[in-house]
């Protein structure tokens, strides 16, 4: 093999040279990472290929036995990782190897602890694990050919890690790729064949395609004794090249499932948990479905990568078949193969597919059953529910019909304990309902202490009855599609006419009518006084410390998914509030006796006191805080 004249040496992106400046001087605590990083780039090259040459077995060239080759040379400090799988033109190259495709690399920089063992955990989790040669080599060379292509059409790409990369042409037999790591010399122990092999066998026993290196057999005479110049080399299968999915449960230990998932998903934390299922009948699939211990960098980007890996009868189809699982459960990560759709499939096929849908539903609750088994480990859950609880949330709008599954695994904080901590299910609040007690109660705000301090909280914190304390974005839409659970309505205590049903006796309620009706002139003059800057004017019986609060009408949109949706640039229509009196506090009491125009400034103080109460905005914070001075100083 040779290179032409036809070289250039080019720039990394910006984000890059960070990052590699951060891998050759920072990450030490796990340099191994890099064998295991270089396995698993060169199996899927190799699974990429498989799935093309469905439609065109010439781009083999006659070498149908994908295999991955590892061979070292102790005396000049090299590593190479060679493939034949698919292999990339001079564009793939500067694309992949000059830049980080993904969008990740700066909130992946922004990441970074500064504590190497963690650091060097988020590799790969960014898609950046070709990087991790930089920890161990002081140069890399890469050598690739698009399977298909001339064999002119070789690629050399060489790099020292130091802000620049060097790519040339190059005459290579060969497709696939092949990455000569020159060894630091603090690095030299990777340069050996026991090193390389338990390395092999620690993370990427379970690849599909073999890894083979080099073994050199010695002849022996009748004496025992190797006969010098008979040596022969051979190459040796190294890992258990089986299907992890396709073996016995029985079979895999948890250490195997572990480095499975760290393979499936790039990641170097074990899974929280996961789920090994083989179904027959009307449909035929094996699943290998995984919870993850962190949430991915895109998580929330509406594009990122999601969804299992793809097999039809072990052959890869796909990366990222997220049409298996619903938007909600994009977490899940794993494997699906089956046989029950063609070899050729697309994505536009999938989305058509009848079957896609059936196995859609089985894999939905086989996850969502994999979720409530964990829920039973309270500390394993919680560490779930701290990462991927919001994204839980889109669930009861996304899939009716497992809309109680998914609210039996919601969790919320509550008054119960008056922490900000997530921590309490739906079906703990209902065994500490009160007698007579029907509705579960809850309220929204922008935040916990907002929430915790709402003055609507004052009558249920009197009289013990729990309150769920809802403070996630999201939280009010997830209400709006989440109307009951176990026969239980859902009440926001903000909202409407509050109505505690048997737990209020029937002395309590004559005696606020009776206070009602005491109180029908204060009422008629505070609402002649605010005008139309309320809908309504009423005595509350919801506050015993507060002297005012404002109530919107039960169906209408609350004021935190107001303030999202105007943040979105969506221009919503103006909602008057009911203001409630609370009759036996002073302010209400000085009020009453007040007359003319301090009357008016006391009645729009109060008003205003409780929109701010409620997380509200004024439209005149200056007016507010003019009529609060002259009443201060009258």
């Amino acid at each position: 093999m040779s290179t032409t004249a036809h070289e250039e040496t080019l720039g990394f992106q910006t984000e890059v040279k960070q990052l590699l400046h951060l891998m050759i001087h920072s990450l030490y605590s796990n340099r191994e990472i890099f064998l295991r990083e270089l396995i698993s780039n060169a199996a899927d090259a190799c699974d990429k290929l498989r799935y093309a040459a469905l439609d065109n077995d010439a781009l083999y060239e006659g070498d149908s036995e994908l295999r991955i080759e590892i061979e070292h040379d102790e005396k000049a400090r090299t590593v190479t990782v060679r493939d034949n799988g698919i292999g990339m033109s001079r564009e793939e190259v500067i694309k992949n190897l000059g830049t980080i495709a993904r969008s990740g690399t700066a909130e992946f920089l922004k990441q970074l602890s500064g504590e190497q063992q963690k650091d060097a955990r988020l590799i790969g989790q960014f898609g950046v694990g070709f990087y991790s040669s930089f920890i161990v080599a002081d140069e890399v060379t890469v050598r690739t050919r698009k399977a298909g292509s001339d064999k002119g059409e070789g690629v050399e790409w060489r790099s020292k890690g130091e802000g620049e990369f060097t790519v040339a042409d190059l005459e290579r037999e060969m497709h696939g790729t092949e990455i000569v790591l020159h060894l630091k010399k603090d690095a030299k122990e990777f340069a050996d064949d026991f090193r390389l092999k338990s390395l092999v066998r620690k993370y990427s026993d379970h690849i599909e395609v073999p890894v083979r290196m080099p073994k050199v057999e010695t002849a022996k005479d009748d004496e025992g004794k190797e006969i010098e110049g008979s040596e022969v080399t051979t190459w040796e299968t190294v890992n258990e090249a089986t299907a992890l999915w396709v073996r016995p449960k029985g079979e895999i230990s948890d250490d195997e499932y572990k480095a499975f998932y760290k393979h499936v998903a790039h990641d170097f934390a074990d899974p929280l948990t996961w789920s090994h299922n083989k179904v027959e009948g009307k449909l035929e699939y094996t699943s290998l479905l995984y919870v993850p211990g962190r949430a991915p960098f895109d998580l929330y980007e509406r594009d990122g990568s999601r969804g299992v890996k793809l097999y039809v009868q072990r052959v890869f189809i796909m990366d990222d078949a997220e049409q298996f699982l619903p938007l909600y459960l994009r977490f899940v990560k794993g494997v699906l193969d089956t046989r029950e759709l063609s070899l050729n499939v697309s994505r536009e096929l999938l989305q058509q597919d009848p079957k896609v849908e059936k196995i859609k539903s089985a894999l939905t609750k086989r996850a969502l059953d994999m979720l409530k088994k964990l829920a039973k480990d309270q500390e394993a859950y919680q560490t779930f529910w701290n990462t991927f609880g919001s994204v839980l949330k889109e669930g009861p709008a996304e899939d009716f019909a497992n809309r109680e599954k998914i609210a039996a695994l919601l969790r919320f904080s509550s008054t119960h304990t008056d922490s900000a901590t997530q921590d309490q299910s739906l079906a703990d609040y209902v065994a500490r309902m009160k007698e007579g007690q029907e509705k579960i109660y809850y309220i929204v705000a922008d935040g916990f202490n907002a929430a915790k301090s709402s003055p609507h909280l004052e009558i249920f914190r009197k009289k013990g009855i729990e309150v769920l304390l809802l403070h996630d974005r999201i939280d009010e839409w997830l209400m709006s599609h989440l109307h009951e659970f176990e026969g239980k309505r859902f009440v926001d205590v903000a909202k409407g006419e509050l109505d505690l049903g048997e737990i209020e006796g029937e002395e309590e309620k004559k005696a606020q009518e009776e206070t009602a009706k005491a109180k029908e002139d204060l009422i008629k003059r505070v609402k002649e006084a605010l005008g139309d800057a309320v809908q309504e004017v009423k005595v509350t019986h919801r506050l015993t410390d507060s002297p005012a609060c404002v109530v919107l009408p039960e169906h209408e949109m609350g004021y935190q998914m107001r303030r999202i949706m105007e943040a979105a640039g969506q221009k919503m229509p103006e909602v008057k509030p009911i203001l409630e009196l609370n009759p036996t506090h002073a302010l209400v009491e000085r009020l009453e006796a007040a007359e003319g125009e301090r009357f008016g400034d006391l009645a729009r103080v109060l008003l205003d006191q409780a929109i701010i109460a409620e997380g509200g905005h004024l439209d005149d914070p200056a007016a507010y805080v003019r009529r609060l001075n002259t009443l201060l100083i009258a």
